[in-house]
């Protein structure tokens, strides 16, 4: 078959979630041999993160926005190729599709509730736009993957899909995340100038519960013997600062660092060098995060909702993210309890050999094929 994947992003030099679901994807696939030939389709980017092979052909659509991008190019580009199916990996897709379309849909929370509008003027474009794309689309899909058996019912139940229309395919977790013999402080002083420390995936989206992990952590930093600094990464110091105001902790600046963004090659080296990793959202539709750290030999605490205990697994230490007592207790058990450290250390790294891009890959290779003989 000839399939065109979409891959818009993945290109972009500051890539998230599921930008790293669609690169490590593909990469898998082009490994397979599998008789398939993949078109993958990007905007033009600095980050030349994959190459062509015989299996697969680089396509570059220069658009000036994303919605035209996916409305206009892509399905002209997609026609032009002749191929026999599309399959779109982030939640959208062309309203008016040439060929049979495969969705990646990786949640709907923005068909959910929320409490206020996005931080930003792009952010909060975009959630319009999913909102009005992906109902429309949802009834033309072939077939729809998701990343979570939670996601999958949550799918099924809000928006009605047929449930042979609809499968979840786990995400996996690229191998350089793996526990390392030596940590280079070099990279860990990039960040933050301590070898011992806490590790917080935050963000200004509300889901990601930042106000209730630093209150929490302000908790720890009260009862704690040691009192381990904190490093965030995505949230910028005048987000951090705000976050401190509205809970009234702003005595606990001192203690945390805030970078930014923090480049991907450096992660296992951060996750290996933290003595925990704080994942405690309040809602992920599978959360890849918790493996990479898992496969790092760190300590995680997650949220026990949504997707994140099937990730975690039963042994895995989920508290209630609405709870900064529970968040804090579970790093202080940590702190006080080496057995248990130990214990989640060797718990993580057998949990995460469940996971791979590559059954990923061959699971995606398995729909195409069925969609193929439709």
């Amino acid at each position: 078959m000839k399939i065109a994947f979409e891959a818009q992003r993945i290109f972009r030099t500051n890539k998230h979630g599921m930008d790293f679901v669609a690169l490590e994807t593909i990469r898998q696939l082009q490994k397979l041999h599998d008789g398939n030939h993949y078109y993958v389709l990007v905007a033009p980017g600095e980050d030349r993160c994959l190459k062509e092979s015989d299996n697969l052909s680089i396509v570059e659509l220069k658009c000036p926005t994303y919605p035209l991008w996916e409305q206009s190019a892509l399905p002209k580009a997609v026609k032009k190729l002749g191929v026999d199916l599309l399959h779109c990996t982030s939640n959208t897709a062309p309203l008016q599709s040439p060929v049979p379309l495969v969705l990646t849909l990786h949640d709907i929370i923005y068909l959910e509730p929320r409490l206020h509008r996005s931080p930003s003027l792009y952010q909060e474009m975009g959630w319009h736009y999913r909102r009005f794309i992906v109902p429309r689309i949802l009834p033309k899909c072939r077939k729809i993957i998701t990343v979570s058996e939670f996601e999958c019912q949550r799918i099924q139940q809000a928006l009605q899909i047929p449930t042979g229309r609809i499968t979840s395919v786990y995400n996996g977790y690229n191998p350089h995340f793996r526990l390392l013999e030596k940590v280079d402080p070099k990279v860990v002083k990039k960040y933050i100038p301590h070898s011992d420390f806490l590790f917080f995936l935050g963000n200004t989206d509300s889901k990601k519960n930042s106000a209730r992990t630093l209150k929490a952590y302000s908790i720890y930093l009260k009862l704690s013997e040691v009192k381990r600094p904190l490093l965030i990464a995505d949230l910028k110091e005048e987000a951090v600062g705000s976050l401190l105001r509205q809970e009234n902790i702003t005595d606990i600046d001192p203690y945390l660092y805030h970078p930014g963004y923090i480049q991907n090659q450096d992660l296992p080296t951060l996750y290996n060098a933290a003595f925990a990793f704080l994942y405690p959202s309040l809602r992920e539709s599978f959360g890849i995060p918790i493996l990479e750290a898992m496969a790092c030999g760190t300590p995680v605490i997650a949220g026990n909702t949504s997707a994140m205990p099937e990730v975690a697994g039963a042994g895995g230490i989920l508290v209630d993210p609405q709870s900064p007592q529970a968040i804090a207790d579970a790093l202080l058990r940590l702190e006080r309890e080496e057995s248990f450290r130990q214990s989640q250390q060797a718990y993580g790294l057998e949990r995460v050999k469940l996971f791979s891009w590559e059954k990923t890959a061959e699971a995606y290779a398995q729909i195409y094929q069925s969609v193929g003989k439709e």
